[in-house]
Formats: structure tokens, C-alpha cells, sequence
């Protein structure tokens, strides 16, 4: 039973968990109807202290489609946070008001914080370079329904691996399921955390390193694209020399396997050329809705609307 349940990493979940929240977001895409005013006279708070198009809008989008209604701030500036109230004195008058909170919060460990002051649920929707549980869901869910399964994949991650909080929760998820192998492309100021790689090797979890996408792309079932954020260089001169550091594009496509699936967590900026959009294999949007799926089975589930 997930009711009531904080969600602040992936693994707060067991396998048996995770499926079972599939299972009900596939039933959910099947039928968008099922579960329609689950959620009524029921609240959530969106407490979003960094910029967010996907996250916030397909959780607000998952609330109304079950019934419930939403309230929050999509930056800080408009909370009293701008006046210098801590986050934990925010977190506990917001849950005076509402049934479950989603933050973002630019602070690793934010959200296991706001956790300890709540009187209801916190999802984390984004702490820092830390974790995004529910962006892995979303992942996790594209990559069952396209493949039909989570297990015996290779999945590469491409892009800015070091401060990337959704290549963190999914390389560290995925390794929980069978025969999973992990590739990681980068150049060398944006490796994955030795942590994260440590992590995996302690669990035997086939891994290695690549700096040329071309060098990897034929051996993929997922290719995992992402940004480099900018918000997250002290470095104005770092970013620019890196920001162009990959970019996918047709050419680099036809080496790629006939079924490989392209996920991005989007936003991009240009490290997928726009002509990859009309290739089959490019799944990033699929992902976006499927998003919305994954977070009404959540909401439903940890609201008590429904048990999975």
C-alpha cells in the first residue's frame, strides 16, 4: 500500500511497488477515464523553487484529470521564501492546506527535509543534482511499454551525467532489475559520480565509459539524451564549451539499431537535432505523456484513491 507514503528517491519503492504503479498507469492509459473523480475535494500543494514546464503542469494536469484540485507557486519569488521563511516553516503551513505536496527544490536533500515537517505526503519533483524519482517512473514506464519489459536492456546515458539528477534515480534503478548493462557518455568534467558508478559496480552491474557517442550508439536498446544545464555551472566559459559537446542527429542515427528507443527528460536545447523528431526510435514525446499516466497512478495511490 502506498497511502500516505513519501516518495523523496525510487528506491523508497519495492520492484513489487513499482510494478504494480505500471500496471495501473497502463489501465489509466487504456482507459482515461478510469479513475475520474477519484481525487475529489482532495488537495495538492505544487511547490516548484526551480523552473519546470513537464513536471509541474503533467502533475497539476494528473490532479484535475482525477477530480482533485491544485494550489502552489511556480517560483520561489511569489512564496514568502523571498522574505526568507525556511523551507521547513513553509512545508508545515502548506501542509496544513493540503493532501500531498510536490516540490522542487534546487537544494540536494530538500525534499527528505520537507519530509520530516509534513503532515501529508511529499513527492520530490527535483532536489538539486540529487534526485527525480518520478521522472524515473515516467522513464521506467516509456521504456516497459516500447521494449515490453525492463530487464535485459543496455542503456546509455549521453550528456551531462554529473550533475544530472534523472540519470542518477534511473541508473540507480534500473541496476535493480536482471541483466541490465550500463554505458556512460561523457566528456570528462561531466562523468557520472563516482558514487552512482561505485554503486553499480558494487551491485555488479555491467558498466563502462565512452566519450564519442559514435563509438557506443550501435550497441544500445535505449540512448538516454541529455542537457547540459547551465543552471548548474559556477562557469559561464565551462557551459559554453560544453553545451554543444553532443548532439544527435540523423547521421549518427543510421548507426543506431533498428529498435533502439531515444528518451530525453527534456527540456533539450540542441543536443537532438530537430530532424530526429521524425525518426520512429525518437520516444521523448511518447515519454512526456506517459508522464502523466505515471503520476496519476502515484497520486491516486498515495492519496488512497485506489490501492495497486
Amino acid at each position: 500500500m502506498l497511502k500516505g507514503r513519501h516518495l523523496i528517491e525510487p528506491g523508497d519503492f519495492t520492484l513489487e511497488e513499482l510494478e504494480g504503479l505500471f500496471s495501473l498507469a497502463e489501465r489509466i492509459e487504456g482507459d482515461e477515464s478510469y479513475l475520474r473523480d477519484s481525487c475529489r475535494g482532495r488537495l495538492l500543494a505544487t511547490l516548484f523553487f526551480e523552473p519546470s514546464t513537464r513536471t509541474r503542469l503533467s502533475f497539476e494536469a494528473a490532479m484535475l484529470r482525477l477530480g482533485g484540485s491544485c494550489l502552489g507557486f511556480a517560483e520561489p519569488g511569489s512564496s514568502s521564501a523571498a522574505k526568507g521563511e525556511s523551507l521547513a516553516d513553509t512545508i508545515r503551513t502548506v501542509s496544513c492546506y493540503a493532501d500531498a505536496i510536490v516540490m522542487r527544490n534546487p537544494k540536494e536533500g530538500a525534499a527528505l527535509l520537507a519530509s520530516r515537517f509534513s503532515a501529508v505526503p511529499v513527492i520530490n519533483a527535483g532536489d538539486g543534482g540529487h534526485h527525480h524519482p518520478t521522472q524515473t517512473l515516467t522513464d521506467l514506464l516509456t521504456i516497459r511499454r516500447l521494449r515490453g519489459g525492463l530487464g535485459n536492456l543496455t542503456i546509455g546515458f549521453c550528456g551531462d551525467l554529473k550533475f544530472g539528477r534523472t540519470v542518477h534515480s534511473l541508473a540507480k534503478t534500473l541496476a535493480r532489475y536482471t541483466e541490465v548493462r550500463e554505458i556512460f557518455i561523457s566528456p570528462p568534467e561531466l562523468k557520472v559520480p563516482g558514487y552512482i558508478r561505485g554503486g553499480l559496480e558494487k551491485g555488479m552491474i555491467p558498466c563502462r565509459e565512452a566519450e564519442r557517442l559514435e563509438d557506443v550508439i550501435g550497441d544500445l536498446d535505449v540512448l538516454y539524451m541529455t542537457r547540459v544545464q547551465r543552471e548548474r555551472f559556477f562557469n559561464e566559459e565551462d557551459y559554453i564549451r560544453l553545451k554543444d559537446f553532443y548532439i544527435l542527429t540523423r547521421e549518427k542515427m543510421e548507426n543506431a539499431r533498428p529498435d533502439l528507443i531515444v528518451l530525453h527528460p527534456l527540456p533539450r536545447v540542441n543536443e537532438i537535432a530537430l530532424e530526429v523528431d521524425s525518426d520512429p526510435r525518437a520516444a521523448y514525446f511518447k515519454q512526456a505523456k506517459y508522464g502523466m499516466y505515471v503520476r496519476m497512478a502515484l497520486l491516486a495511490s498515495i492519496l488512497g484513491a485506489v490501492s495497486c
